[in-house]
């Protein structure tokens, strides 16, 4: 997992829109992001003061930036390869860590400078808790261990909570008693209370999730294969030899099965967000992406109980990873490219670089294109931001401010040459951006058009 992520981490020196918002949040003093986050993105206040304490330690550069999230994706999967071990043996830890590591999904979010690692970090830690606390309750202090690693993940994206329904089921499968039953609902509680403070802040910036589309029939496609794979897995890992003896074992006090711990975990997050979708569209696949650590120990499970077939295991766990990751190759590589994400925020910056000149005037359609510009500043040294009124840091947030429709369009107008920064596809149909547009076109004629990575770099001079 260490090698992958490793692997082509600066994706071709390109960063995308998030990416770009951590970017200049984590470059802000403790106050100002103590500001940006009474405005927006609370939800990750957390990870951007990590990522503030990790660019002051070794600046800011993009393996910088990603390098957090390719270490907490290395440790998601010693976490799953340890469980793996623990309740189905060595080869299943072994081919349940590999699995994780292949997965394009993980592999793609462990690129990623956001939170979705480090979260999937936690929940993999505080499953392997859990099943060790299963089997021996121990002192309260590993308890206190589990509630803080839960509610650490959920401070860094509290949809992390859905880990709980999972672990719940994994609970009562093992029937460890009223004593254990009763800690694990006092450490889960005090996980859920202490994220409640986040919760409750964050519903007064939902708009921030305005985006996010109702769901469609296509939507259940990725995470119905999921699961009836891993149902298959689940079964296939049951009817290897010895199977009637483990099952046996695992039925005693306290011992939790590997399928009573992973399907839940690939299940049930998704069940729930799903259904919350159905009220509020909030189904983003990211915000789960925990939830592969179930079916990674499924797929390590079943794989396990073929290589013990052949007459040398080891060898076929080496085959098996091998054809795999030839298999995956051609998604691993677009995965490492300017295309693997929805824009670039860095090459525009360059071609606004090279067409510029000293006094023209810039425009951001919709003004959160204005992160190319924070992202690169010295790219734009010279230029004149037409529609700034405050900036992000003054302002608290991280587009800025822009002035009025009318006293966007008379700035418009007094300049000789004007740089557009917008999407390659589609507008704004925000009345700002709606007068920009409007000026362009009454003054000026467009001379140069260029769209590269998702954004489009348009040169306007005076008629």
């Amino acid at each position: 997992m260490l090698g992958v992520g490793l692997w082509g981490i600066t994706r071709q020196e390109t960063m995308w829109r998030d990416e770009a918002a951590t970017w200049q949040a984590s470059q802000r003093s403790v106050p100002e992001l103590w500001h940006l986050v009474q405005h927006v993105d609370v939800v990750h206040g957390l990870y951007y003061l990590l990522m503030h304490g990790v660019f002051a330690v070794f600046g800011d550069s993009l393996p910088v930036l990603r390098l957090p999230s390719v270490l907490a994706m290395a440790g998601a999967a010693a976490f799953v390869a340890r469980i793996g071990a623990q309740r189905g043996g060595a080869a299943t830890g072994l081919c349940a860590g590999f699995a994780l590591a292949l997965v394009p999904a993980v592999q793609n979010y462990a690129q990623e400078g956001r939170s979705y690692a480090l979260v999937t970090l936690g929940a993999a830690c505080g499953t392997w808790l859990l099943v060790g606390l299963l089997e021996r309750p121990g002192r309260a202090v590993r308890w206190a261990a589990y509630a803080g690693v839960v509610l650490v993940a959920a401070w860094l994206n509290w949809f992390a909570l859905l880990l709980l329904p999972a672990h719940a089921v994994a609970v009562l499968c093992a029937r460890p008693g009223r004593a254990v039953v009763v800690r694990w609902t006092l450490a889960s509680a005090v996980a859920v209370a202490g994220t409640l403070p986040l919760i409750l802040r964050s519903r007064d910036q939902s708009v921030q999730v305005s985006w996010i589309k109702p769901l469609t029939p296509g939507s259940l496609t990725v995470p119905a294969l999921m699961v009836v794979g891993g149902v298959v897995c689940a079964w296939v890992s049951r009817t290897r030899a010895g199977g009637d003896q483990d099952r046996k074992r695992d039925r005693g006090q306290g011992r939790v099965s590997l399928a009573a711990v992973a399907l839940p975990l690939l299940a049930l997050p998704q069940a729930a967000l799903l259904t919350v979708s159905l009220a509020k569209p909030l189904y983003v696949d990211r915000y789960i992406l925990f939830s592969h650590l179930g079916l990674a120990l499924l797929i390590g499970a079943a794989a396990a109980r073929g290589c013990r077939a052949l007459a040398r295991p080891g060898v076929a766990v080496a085959v098996c990873v091998g054809a795999l990751g030839f298999v995956l190759l051609p998604v691993e590589l677009g995965q490492r490219g300017p295309a693997s994400r929805v824009d670039d925020v860095i090459a525009p910056a360059n071609l606004v670089a090279d067409a510029a000149r000293a006094g023209d005037g810039v425009l951001f359609i919709p003004a959160a294109r204005r992160d190319t510009a924070l992202v690169a500043p010295a790219k734009f040294a010279g230029l004149h931001d037409v529609a700034l009124l405050q900036s992000p840091v003054e302002s608290g947030t991280l587009k800025g401010v822009e002035k009025d429709p009318a006293d966007i369009a008379a700035g418009v107008a007094a300049h000789r040459r004007v740089l557009l920064v917008t999407d390659a596809e589609g507008g704004s149909t925000r009345e700002a951006d709606r007068a920009k547009r409007r000026a362009l076109d009454a003054y000026f004629v467009c001379v140069a058009d260029t769209r590269v990575h998702g954004r489009r770099v348009a040169v306007y001079e005076r008629r």
